[in-house]
């Protein structure tokens, strides 16, 4: 379980740059990223609230999602969907609430919830917003785009960097959308 990539973007945009590292920052989320702060930074949750705490500060994507959408054609690279770490080899949307994820030698994060997938996913790419929210047997949805999380401990996050999963005490709270 390995760091893939890392991504920041100090405006509001959908996509973010891939750089060499990033540097969490506890309590905050990625140094330099337009949704770092201890308080909601996502526009739609500041109008609605900017009080409320900040439980999307690090989004984190799963590489084997790019490589299910390549197989349905779609052309999605590194930082594309907005993720600040992209991993390899971690079921981050098995994961529990609560699970840490140690990134590197120092930082950890602790996954709050899902990623909502939003209709800027289908203006970046026709079809992609289906792609990434499906529905299971009992039509219930399934939020594929990644998890997010809030920065336990700060640190520098490379690609190449291992991935630890420390998962919490049981019962096990499954994820939900934050």
């Amino acid at each position: 379980m390995r760091v893939e990539s890392v991504s920041a973007a100090p405006g509001h945009t959908f996509s973010k740059a891939v750089l060499p590292t990033v540097r969490l920052i506890a309590g905050v989320g990625v140094e330099g990223d337009a949704h770092a702060g201890a308080t909601v930074k996502h526009r739609s949750r500041v109008r609605q609230d900017p009080t409320q705490p900040n439980l999307r500060q690090v989004h984190l994507i799963h590489a084997e999602l790019l490589d299910e959408l390549a197989a349905q054609g779609f052309t999605v690279r590194p930082g594309d969907l907005g993720e600040n770490v992209l991993t390899c080899g971690v079921d981050l949307l098995g994961l529990p609430r609560g699970a840490q994820l140690h990134l590197g030698p120092e930082a950890v994060v602790e996954v709050t919830g899902l990623r909502n997938p939003c209709a800027q996913i289908e203006a970046f790419q026709p079809g992609l917003l289906r792609a990434v929210l499906d529905t299971d047997a009992q039509g219930n949805p399934v939020r594929k785009a990644g998890v997010m999380g809030v920065v336990l401990r700060g640190g520098e996050v490379r690609p190449g960097d291992a991935v630890r999963v420390v998962l919490p005490a049981g019962p096990h709270r499954p994820l939900d959308r934050v």
